[in-house]
């Protein structure tokens, strides 16, 4: 079944149990405003979301180039926190400068690179072990640390841990296929997208989070919302939290993921997961209140 907003939440709210929890609660209601501008002289630096904040899709959001020029005009730093993993990180900056932003590669953490790094640090790579990646036909693995390999049947069994990386192409019975493999012998899985939907012109498609969650066994999330994610943008802009507006489009991701961080938070409710929808009866049936209630970036 397609995802819509309204399943996505549900989905959301049923691998609660899985997700963090902030440290202090939430503001009683959110500030509406019109775009993000007005935050700009509140705050020292923003997290960024890609996906619904600079893009949907395949597609720029107008506003976006240019609200990033307005922040650094105002001498504020900026980092980009995206979820995507199914690509190499030079295509993602490559994307990005065709789109006509300008982020230096130190100011785009993606999850991919987050769990790289924790496979590289990982017993099945210090062994000698075969990775078998989950993700997109073609994508590029090179820049995965040890000996990663795309899924194929084979590796269902002979695989030593398997990295979900992207969802495209990904089918019922493939899901099913692997879910026995791990029952059958567990392995260790890393999830490098924890997002269960994602915002793309012809409605959302079902991400890697969505699968994860489903497989049986523990799962390793590396990406929005927890908390190694934001401890990597946080280094990156170099600023405490509480100067910090974490904006995204999401609650469960980018709202919860930032407050647990101790950052501001700015839902963009125009674009992305809240596109065409009021995000109050979301907010209220959930308890995860934004800061902020931005139309648009």
């Amino acid at each position: 079944m397609r995802p819509d907003s309204r399943l996505a939440f549900a989905r959301y709210r049923a691998v609660d149990h899985r997700l963090p929890r902030p440290a202090r609660g939430y503001p009683p209601v959110s500030q509406r405003l019109d775009d993000l501008r007005p935050l700009i002289e509140r705050f020292d630096g923003f997290i960024l979301d890609a996906f619904g904040v600079l893009n949907v899709g395949d597609r720029v959001i107008p506003a976006a180039p240019a609200r990033v020029a307005q922040i650094r005009a105002a001498g504020k730093r900026v980092a980009v926190l995206t979820n995507g993993a199914s690509h190499p990180r030079a295509q993602a900056l490559e994307k990005y400068r065709r789109w006509g932003f300008d982020f230096d590669p130190s100011e785009v953490i993606a999850s991919r690179a987050l769990a790289a790094r924790a496979m590289a640090a990982h017993p099945v790579t210090a062994a000698g072990g075969t990775w078998a990646a989950l993700a997109p036909p073609g994508a590029g693995l090179d820049d995965l640390p040890g000996r990663v390999r795309a899924l194929d049947a084979g590796l269902l069994n002979d695989a030593d841990g398997f990295v979900f990386l992207g969802a495209e192409g990904w089918t019922p019975e493939r899901q099913a296929a692997l879910a026995g493999a791990l029952r059958t012998r567990p392995r260790p899985v890393l999830c490098a997208n924890p997002d269960i939907v994602a915002p793309r012109e012809a409605g959302f498609t079902w991400e890697p989070g969505h699968f994860a969650c489903a497989l049986p066994g523990p799962v390793d999330f590396h990406g929005k919302p927890f908390g190694g994610a934001f401890r990597a943008a946080l280094a990156a802009l170099d600023l405490p939290a509480e100067r910090v507006a974490m904006v995204g489009d999401s609650l469960h991701t980018d709202v919860l993921g930032g407050r647990a961080a101790g950052c501001a938070t700015a839902l963009v409710a125009a674009h992305g997961f809240f596109a065409g929808l009021d995000p109050a009866p979301f907010i209220a049936a959930s308890g995860i209140v934004p800061d902020f209630i931005a139309r648009a970036t």
